[in-house]
């Protein structure tokens, strides 16, 4: 962050922020449109509205704000399936800081708060998940200490018979 820059407070959100936390989602959403994100922000800003109510019953929506004004929010939780596991992990769901205040360390102060939250809980382990071709994502999260940990493969149904040929070529 640059010398004298006010710096953001991280906080739980509160109720009244939910209708502007769901307008900063859509904005992630669209955002990762780029990257090949198959996720409708308009038409899902209603349903991640509620989502969002329901990480803040459970303390996991934070925001930061800068000078009285939401500039970004992180959403998390833990990880809660049927299997039993040697670790209880956290996921981040969201993170998201507005582009005209990225480079002052406020992703990176969301982080830290929702890895701090999550330790709390009891998670041993944070995981998220990257767009593969969101470069800047997957270096602002390498930078802060995270490796890969799965890969997620698709493949286009539509188009079989492209890639059947590129299956051959390749075996």
């Amino acid at each position: 962050m640059p010398p004298n820059s006010p710096q953001p407070t991280i906080e739980p959100a509160s109720r009244d922020d939910l209708e502007t936390l769901a307008d900063l989602w859509v904005r992630l959403a669209r955002d990762q449109r780029r990257y090949d994100s198959a996720v409708r922000p308009d038409a899902n800003r209603e349903t991640m509205r509620e989502t969002l109510a329901a990480y803040r019953v459970t303390d996991g929506l934070l925001v930061a704000r800068l000078e009285g004004d939401i500039v970004g929010f992180a959403s998390v939780s833990i990880e809660r399936g049927s299997l039993e596991l040697d670790t209880t992990r956290g996921l981040l769901s969201n993170i998201y800081v507005e582009p005209a205040y990225r480079g002052r360390g406020i992703g990176t102060a969301l982080l830290e708060a929702a890895e701090e939250s999550l330790s709390r809980q009891g998670a041993e382990e944070l995981l998220l998940e990257v767009m593969a071709n969101n470069e800047s994502a997957r270096r602002f999260y390498r930078h802060n200490g995270y490796d890969e940990f799965r890969v997620t493969m698709a493949r286009s149904l539509e188009d079989r018979e492209e890639n059947d040929t590129h299956s051959r070529e390749d075996g």
